[in-house]
């Protein structure tokens, strides 16, 4: 009994943990043997409009003002020694995720080298990714209807800050 509560405990908080977002791949890189992979600068930018307009029988007059922000993120020094498919992704707090998945063993009495099957990689750049202790869970709708839908677990190399504002 107390082995069952205990499981249900830890089922409940690796659960809770978890975290299923919306992110966008900013860089991709796919090959089957070991090559360096350096995470590439990027620049995200935030504009907000605002528009009055007062009209009357034959004339229209609009007001408006805009600011735009911005932040950009230098190409990482640090590059990683991979093999297989390696992205970067865009979370949506301005954090960039970086997330590896070589080829997985699958069986299929075919000897070393054909038990093996390349990881499953979006073709597009706006995924769902659900974090999960240090794996990330990327699924990508494959299908007009929005219905059908291909995943894999990549594992996460790293977790890099988001880029400051205002630095030159």
């Amino acid at each position: 009994m107390k082995t069952a509560i205990a499981g249900l405990i830890l089922a409940c908080v690796a659960s809770a943990s978890a975290q299923k977002i919306i992110v966008k791949i900013l860089n991709r890189q796919d090959n089957e043997t070991d090559y360096t992979y350096i995470v590439p600068g990027h620049f995200n930018s935030q504009s907000n409009l605002n528009v009055s307009c007062n009209g009357g029988d034959n004339n229209v007059n609009c007001n408006g003002s805009g600011t735009t922000t911005g932040s950009s993120m230098p190409a990482q020094q640090v590059p990683f020694h991979v093999r297989g498919a390696t992205f970067t992704l865009l979370l949506p707090d301005g954090r960039a995720a970086v997330v590896n998945c070589e080829s997985k063993f699958k069986e299929r009495m075919a000897g070393p080298r054909g038990n093996r099957r390349s990881c499953r990689i979006p073709l597009v750049d706006e995924i769902q990714a659900d974090f999960r202790g240090d794996n990330a869970k990327l699924e990508w709708v494959v299908s007009l209807d929005g219905k059908k839908t291909q995943s894999e677990t990549y594992k996460i190399l790293a977790i890099l800050d988001k880029p400051k504002t205002g630095q030159k």
